[in-house]
């Protein structure tokens, strides 16, 4: 067995940069490391500090920044902007920029990327810093090589975002909130916590983006705001509760920039285990971001599918075969039925439906435009599968084609293909299990 080192982001409650690296150093990386590898960006030692928070009775760290967050001891209200959900204290931004409810106030959130309304309060605040001078606060840390590299290259990205979104080129846009000091500490630190952390493979939830809308300047977005959504082109996300922005431009970029998969929590055995906790302690949903660290099978195909499933009990049973044959030509991987007992004790059939997560609404329209279901549900969950592979085998009776599985090397399960036992079977006069017979012996023996 070759074992991977997993990271899987948890990101039921949204993703912010401090929830990110939040999490990371309550699963342990040290503060002290974090405080170095940031260099010039953080000149004093109380530049960053952690505090123990509960976000929904669940104990988390709070990863805080001067002048973004209040000082150790004192007011942990989030004082600041937040979606537009009808709160008292929500105010207008330029356009398109929100600030999201997840993370830290000061971040802030989603995105368009012009400048906050209230940005120019926060005295370390640059609220037009160009690319290239956020290369060079990145030369100013102590990132390695390596690491330097990888926080220009999740730059450039946001900026490319930015840039797609004003129709501007890398050159001239402007990062704003994205570009304030305490973001910038928030994706530095968290290039440096990977690096520590060493892990093999990075996983993600799908992220659930909150809801509602983002009052801006030049007018209201919902939620997702433009470039938030734009860097999460191609993850899966969904809208949720609470009702407010929970996917900051920091967090998207972040999860999107090291996780090369997306599901659910992945087979493992945890090892260590970090929370980390944004601004706000909603009544009744955790606000953390929850990292989990262990080991994986490299040697097992774990796969993610998605299962789609209807009861049906007033169709034609002769369109149930055109219904199996049309989903499985649309790329469904398996359809099966399953007699079940249905409402007022009438007899019915469970449409099953195992499909690659990308096909789900192909499939679903299927359903819905060749079966009589009104409604069905899905789920996404993991398969694992052995490593197969078809060879053919020469037999007195003539060639047969095996399914032969695999794992690690060693042969699982062999299967003579049936069709071939059929043909050959009627060529020469023999009962299809002798030829079965046959075949498997001659596989045994070769």
């Amino acid at each position: 067995m070759v074992v991977l080192t997993t990271l899987y982001f948890d990101c039921a409650s949204g993703a912010a940069g401090d929830m990110i690296l939040g999490a990371l150093i309550d699963a342990g990386v040290a503060l002290d490391d974090v405080r170095a590898a940031l260099g010039s960006l953080a000149i004093a030692p109380d530049t960053v500090w952690t505090q123990r928070v509960t976000r929904a009775g669940i104990s988390a760290t709070k990863f805080c920044v001067r002048g973004e967050d209040p000082p150790p001891g004192g007011d942990h209200r989030h004082p600041h902007h937040q979606a537009d959900h009808g709160s008292p204290d929500s105010e207008p931004t330029r356009a398109g920029q929100g600030r999201a409810d997840s993370g830290r106030s000061g971040e802030r959130a989603a995105g368009a990327g012009l400048a906050s309304a209230t940005a120019a309060s926060h005295a370390h605040n640059d609220s037009h810093r160009t690319l290239a001078g956020i290369y060079t606060l990145i030369d100013g840390s102590a990132l390695s090589a390596t690491g330097r590299s990888r926080a220009r290259q999740l730059f450039e990205r946001l900026a490319e975002a930015e840039a797609a979104i004003h129709g501007t080129t890398l050159d001239r846009v402007h990062l704003h909130e994205v570009g304030s000091l305490d973001s910038i500490i928030d994706i530095v630190g968290t290039v440096f916590a990977m690096e520590a952390l060493d892990v093999d493979r990075v996983v993600a939830s799908p992220m659930n983006v909150g809801g509602g809308t983002v009052r801006c300047e030049h007018g209201t977005y919902p939620v997702p705001a433009p470039a938030t959504l734009r860097l999460l082109n191609g993850a899966p996300v969904y809208g949720g509760r609470p009702a407010v922005e929970l996917v900051t431009p920091t967090g998207a970029l972040l999860i999107t920039g090291y996780a090369s998969e997306f599901g659910p929590l992945p087979a493992m055995r945890p090892r260590r285990i970090g929370y980390g906790a944004g601004s706000r302690d909603f009544a009744d949903t955790a606000n953390v971001v929850r990292a989990v660290i262990g080991d994986t099978d490299a040697s097992a195909s774990a796969h993610v599918v998605v299962v789609i499933e209807a009861e049906i009990d007033d169709m034609n049973p002769q369109i149930f075969g055109v219904l199996m044959d049309r989903l499985l030509a649309d790329g469904a991987l398996d359809v099966f039925y399953t007699a079940i007992q249905m409402k007022k004790n009438r007899p019915g059939t469970l449409l099953t439906v195992v499909a690659p997560p990308e096909l789900r609404a192909r499939l679903t329209a299927i359903v819905f435009r060749e079966s009589t279901t009104i409604g069905l549900r899905f789920r996404e969950m993991q398969r694992e599968c052995l490593d197969r592979e078809t060879v053919v085998i020469d037999t007195p009776l003539g060639p047969v084609r095996f399914k032969v599985a695999r794992r690690d090397g060693a042969i699982m399960n062999a299967s003579p293909e049936f069709d071939d036992c059929v043909r050959l079977a009627a060529e020469h006069g023999r009962p299809v299990k002798d030829v079965q017979a046959l075949a498997s012996k001659v596989f045994l023996e070769r």
